[in-house]
């Protein structure tokens, strides 16, 4: 939307400043525009630490989880199609723990430029490849998705909010058409002043992924809420240089909200939280034995430090608490955890992210 369609639109009363615009077009030039947040050389590693960052036993878990799908697809090659790759570092993980024996083409799907010394059997693309079998994995990547900002006025309207370069925002036009029925479903007005974040575009997002698999599974790990527990006021913040920060779309830093990952999943889904699901891949933050410290103290050392960070993985109130969404196409979904179709994980008003840089 352009700033004269802004002021075309104006409801009596308001007075847009100059630039004001939707939070989902805002934050799209913000972060992908010329210049844009994602498009930095230093990748978002840089700003944020995600379960990628924080342990090898998660490239390791996704690992395990291409197996199980090459499995299901009765097959020895398979493709794994990584979106929002970042700079390859899940990638690169992934290829260093997979056995012998699996062939796998591997796509880094990112709008920034490929970095240099990746390990060349990654193809470096802009959108997913269509028509793949194997495994697609979004590792907070929804959440980065822009969307659109409601609020409910004092008398009951809900507004689309705008906002300017500087971060100050204003009410805007009323909601309607899809992005109202989007609400009506999935996030309901709580009463005047509260906030809710539009996940309209993530779900179409989301259906755009998954349709690219011809048979496998699409997996979608991200901090999420669900319908019963939606937080009043939305989640959208700012990360920058490892702290969380005021949200301003002027590319200076990451936009992100929380996602309804429950809006998002298509029949057959599975939803659970991070600890479910990589728990049921190897991932525990069980402490070795005592007696392996008096028979083989290094292996005790590594075996301490391994748990340690898996308990970071899975912790509550943390990394453990982001959601999985797992979308089977043409196969069965892997019993990885106590979810079910239909299930959610743990509602959370406040970021999860990890952001220690």
């Amino acid at each position: 939307m352009t700033d004269e369609t802004c002021k075309s639109q104006g409801v009596r009363g308001i007075r847009y400043g100059p630039r004001a615009r939707r939070w989902r077009v805002a934050a799209q030039d913000a972060l992908y525009g010329p210049g844009g947040f994602y498009l930095r050389p230093e990748g978002p590693a840089g700003h944020f630490r995600t379960s990628v960052h924080a342990s090898p036993l998660f490239a390791s878990a996704v690992a395990r989880l291409l197996l199980l799908t090459a499995e299901r697809l009765g097959t020895d090659e398979v493709a794994l199609v990584d979106i929002g790759a970042g700079r390859g570092e899940l990638l690169t993980g992934v290829l260093a723990a997979l056995p012998g024996g699996l062939a796998v083409r591997p796509y880094a799907v990112e709008r920034a430029p490929r970095p240099a010394g990746l390990d060349p059997r990654i193809e470096w693309c802009a959108e997913p490849p269509a028509g793949v079998s194997g495994l697609v994995f979004a590792n907070e990547w929804l959440d980065n998705v822009p969307v659109d900002i409601a609020e409910t006025a004092d008398d009951g309207t809900v507004r689309y909010v705008l906002v300017r370069p500087d971060g100050s925002e204003e009410p805007g036009e009323p909601v309607g058409g899809r992005d109202a029925r989007w609400l009506a479903r999935w996030w309901p007005p709580a009463g005047p002043g509260t906030r809710a974040e539009i996940g309209r575009p993530r779900d179409e997002a989301w259906a755009a992924a998954v349709a690219t698999l011809e048979r496998g599974l699409a997996v979608a790990v991200d901090y999420a809420h669900v319908r019963d527990a939606r937080p009043p006021f939305g989640t959208l913040t700012g990360f920058l240089g490892g702290r969380e920060v005021r949200p301003v779309p002027d590319g200076s830093r990451d936009l992100t909200a929380h996602v309804a990952l429950d809006a998002c999943a298509l029949p057959g889904a599975v939803l659970l939280n991070q600890r479910e699901a990589l728990r049921g891949l190897g991932v525990s933050g069980a402490r070795p034995p005592l007696s392996l410290a008096g028979t083989d103290p290094a292996a005790y050392v590594r075996a301490l430090a391994a748990a340690g960070e898996a308990a970071e993985l899975t912790a509550r109130g943390g990394l453990g608490d982001f959601g999985w969404l797992i979308q089977p196409v043409g196969v069965e979904a892997p019993e990885l955890g106590s979810g079910e179709a239909g299930t959610a994980p743990t509602a959370r008003t406040g970021p999860l992210r990890d952001c220690r840089p």
